[in-house]
């Protein structure tokens, strides 16, 4: 089967707006060169001809826009602007919207040139607020052309992100298992976030399985293309073309039951029946889907699902769900030269049975799971139905480790920490690698245990955690969590036992 879209597309348009005793070519000049930086940077932005200075232009220019596929604004106040008619424009869009203003370009041009969009965001920000209107302000909204389109290339990040939501279904099968509570999350908050959930039992995943021949040609494509991207690390090839079975069952589900919604991510119960019933774990398949845009959450996690699915549309490319899993021996500390700017007591290993898209590891090959395996199997014989795990390390390089979460009390909160996957071998079993993040014990304490979130992260290859900050925010988050320096204290801290020097040496 051909890759899928499983993400959107921002299609942006900029419209300039201007108040009535401001020149309104001021603004028209102005929306030229931003328009023109954009274009410079490669972004694909429309600048509207309509500039808004009263209630009639904002509608005509929302017309223009929509006529134009616009899916995302940003509104540029060329000069003070007049804040009622852009805010009806940013009410009335239906997308994620952005304001920003011009900053003045020269000494010389400080009389008629003058443009005062300094003050006019204020306002505009104001009856953002009489009119409960999220949108997106930068941390820096006022600047000449160049810093704009710096600002508008991260908005198209977080626009991307909130339209992803937007349009997201979420599949489940099956209940959350008995050992992990964490992963038992209530649903209600997702709805909140505007993602619909559609909950099905093992038996309909079965049952999905066995309707699709075995002789299927989408099955035989799939197994081949699995034989391609193993290689050497196929070892299991009279397991493939089960496990294309399964893929091809999900994909076909998807695209099926889509409904209302553009987009599709997973949680699904993994064992410890699955193994019985299908004869196979999924987590290949799941690392395979996860490659092409499409997480599937181990564990029925389905905030674990979504925050994958953003750590993909954070970074452009395929991300993964790990545990937060063990600490790392001293005896391998001292084998690692560069701790990225962690301590030792900073750095764990994230790990899975297997989920992780093989692009994500630095080698891999198709293994047994070897816990579930110590569980089902006898361990004197050859496994079986506990085969279909992507093992191997991590690929190194920089990383975002990500959650939201609704947590028990039916709250939405985040957490969004950088660092780096080091290039060592984890010693270790599963998708696995050592994680260096920069006051992460601290954190783990603080955040990840003090405000009860679960085992699960969600892991980008990239370091993208302004632009997830920016859109969870966005998305009416405001619990949303960091690692923070041995210079400030998290709420609940005791201070006379803030001696990271101390700790650190003892390790």
């Amino acid at each position: 089967m051909q890759p899928i879209g499983n993400a959107p597309a921002v299609k942006l348009a900029i419209v300039g707006v201007s108040r009535d005793c401001f020149p309104v070519g001021l603004t028209r000049t102005r929306l030229s060169r931003l328009v023109d930086a954009c274009t410079e940077a490669k972004l694909d932005v429309y600048g509207c001809e309509t500039i808004i200075e009263n209630e009639r232009n904002a509608v005509k220019a929302l017309d223009e826009a929509k006529a134009h596929g616009a899916n995302a604004a940003v509104v540029f106040l060329g000069n003070f602007g007049p804040e009622g008619p852009l805010t009806i424009f940013a009410q009335r869009f239906g997308g994620p919207v952005m304001f920003c203003a011009a900053a003045e370009e020269s000494k010389a041009d400080l009389i008629n040139g003058r443009g005062d969009a300094y003050c006019g965001m204020l306002n505009a920000s104001y009856n953002a607020g009489l009119r409960n209107l999220p949108v997106y302000i930068p941390q820096m909204p006022v600047g000449l052309p160049d810093a704009l389109a710096a600002e508008i290339k991260h908005f198209i990040k977080v626009a991307r992100m909130l339209l992803g939501v937007q349009g997201l279904k979420l599949f489940a099968f099956g209940p959350r298992p008995q050992d992990f509570y964490a992963c038992n999350a209530p649903i209600k908050p997702l709805y909140h976030l505007g993602v619909e959930v559609m909950e099905n039992s093992e038996l309909d995943l079965l049952q999905l399985y066995q309707a699709v021949d075995p002789g299927d040609a989408d099955v035989a494509a799939t197994a081949k293309e699995m034989a391609e991207e193993l290689g050497q690390g196929n070892t299991y090839p009279d397991l493939l073309p089960k496990l294309a079975r399964f893929e091809v069952a999900l994909l076909r589900f998807a695209q099926e039951q889509l409904g209302s919604r553009q987009y599709a991510i997973f949680a699904d119960k993994c064992w410890p029946a699955f193994e019985k019933a299908f004869g196979f774990v999924p987590c290949y398949v799941n690392s395979r889907l996860a490659s092409k845009g499409m997480p599937v959450a181990c564990e029925v996690d389905m905030y674990g699902a979504l925050s994958e699915f953003l750590c993909q549309l954070a970074s452009d490319q395929p991300a993964t769900l790990l545990d937060i899993n063990n600490t790392v021996p001293n005896d391998l500390v001292s084998e690692i030269a560069d701790l990225k700017g962690a301590a030792p007591i900073d750095l764990f290993m994230g790990f899975h049975c297997g989920n992780t898209p093989s692009c994500c590891m630095k080698n891999c090959s198709l293994k047994f799971q070897l816990i579930m395996n110590r569980l089902m199997e006898d361990p004197t014989q050859q496994p079986d139905i506990t085969r279909g795990t992507l093992e191997g390390q991590l690929r190194p390089g920089a990383t975002t480790f990500f959650r939201l979460q609704g947590n028990a009390e039916g709250q939405l909160v985040s957490y969004v920490a950088e660092g780096h996957i080091l290039d060592v071998d984890p010693h270790s079993f599963g998708g696995i690698g050592v994680f260096a993040i920069p006051n992460f014990a601290r954190f783990y304490r603080h955040v990840l245990i003090g405000k009860r979130f679960p085992h699960h992260g969600a892991v980008a290859f990239a370091h993208c955690g302004k632009a997830l900050y920016d859109a969870v925010q966005m998305l009416g988050v405001t619990d949303i969590n960091v690692p923070l320096p041995a210079s400030l204290r998290y709420p609940g801290e005791n201070p006379f036992a803030l001696d990271m020097g101390a700790i650190a040496a003892s390790v």
